[in-house]
């Protein structure tokens, strides 16, 4: 007789925003959660938050779990430590976070366990043990990037899991997420950060401070993630180097495109392009979102 995954605990590695996101969904559902986190501290707040059934500095908390995901960041998702490698249990679905997937799906498709290579998108510009909230993932994607030899049965108990949480199941080839991050997730950092330096006009200091009390909706939407955590920014561009640079070269390419329309006065064939930009828009976001109109602007015409 198969067990069900949902008979046995599962196990999460991390308890920051992905990893705590997923114990309040899981444990909202009467699912038994077992948690392994680095320090002490971390451990006793995420108790006092409820991130986890059992929380623990030990890996040897791991040992009941048929399902254990990995919520960690990128270099130690391919570098993790001994201790925790060995303490996994044998033959249990093991699954991970990422937003690069090629590299990942390298380092842990070879193992005692049955490993499936994931990355829910949701996320917020909060990190570490306070920015797990309940109901992240509802309507999300969750990506599943298999390989030839992935377990079937695994895969659809991560399946399960992603599902149970309320996100919307995909998969694809782990170098096609990879390319396909750069352009909508990973080279976006970038271009957010731009963003701020520039407006920060340094050369300029009275212009800079009355931008800052300018900035609105609209500004802040634009910016948000280049505000987010620098590291995980860093850890993205890093391990998904090639993908971001060439997305980087598609941004630099279309801005310039656009800068060439305004040196030229050419108003008709701005407006064109940025009315396909409106029109294209839509076909981004997720189905509810594509729905609602822009909100209306504020009283002074800033959104």
């Amino acid at each position: 007789m198969t067990i069900s995954w949902r008979d046995r605990p599962v196990g999460i590695v991390g308890l920051g925003l992905i990893g705590g996101s997923l114990g309040l969904d899981l444990r909202q559902r009467g699912i038994d959660v077992r948690a392994l986190v680095h320090r002490p501290s971390t451990a006793e707040r995420a108790r006092q938050r409820g991130l986890a059934d059992q929380v623990d500095t030990d890996p040897a908390v791991l040992q009941p779990c048929g399902l254990v995901v990995l919520a960690l960041p990128l270099d130690q998702l391919l570098e993790p430590p001994a201790a925790l490698v060995a303490a996994l249990p044998a033959g249990a679905v093991l699954t991970d976070v990422g937003s690069v997937k090629a590299p990942v799906l390298e380092r842990w498709r070879q193992g005692p366990w049955r490993f499936v290579a994931s990355h829910p998108m949701a996320g917020t510009a909060q990190a570490g043990v306070e920015a797990g909230v309940a109901g992240l993932f509802a309507g999300r994607p969750w990506v599943a990037t298999p390989a030839a030899d992935t377990d079937p049965s695994a895969l659809q108990q991560v399946r399960e899991l992603a599902e149970l949480v309320g996100a919307r199941w995909l998969c694809c080839d782990a170098n096609q997420h990879d390319r396909a991050v750069a352009l909508i997730s990973h080279m976006p950092v970038l271009v957010s950060a731009a963003l701020l330096e520039a407006a920060d006009v340094e050369a300029d200091g009275a212009t800079a401070q009355l931008a800052r009390q300018l900035a609105s909706s609209g500004f802040a939407d634009t910016s948000r993630i280049g505000g987010g955590n620098p590291a995980l920014g860093t850890l993205m561009a890093r391990h998904n180097r090639d993908a971001v640079l060439a997305a980087l070269g598609r941004y630099r390419q279309h801005i310039e495109a656009l800068e060439q329309l305004v040196q030229q006065q050419r108003w008709g064939e701005l407006e064109q392009r940025l009315s396909r930009c409106q029109q294209l828009r839509p076909e981004f976001l997720p189905p509810a979102t594509a729905m609602e109109p822009p909100g209306p602007p504020a009283a002074d015409g800033r959104r």
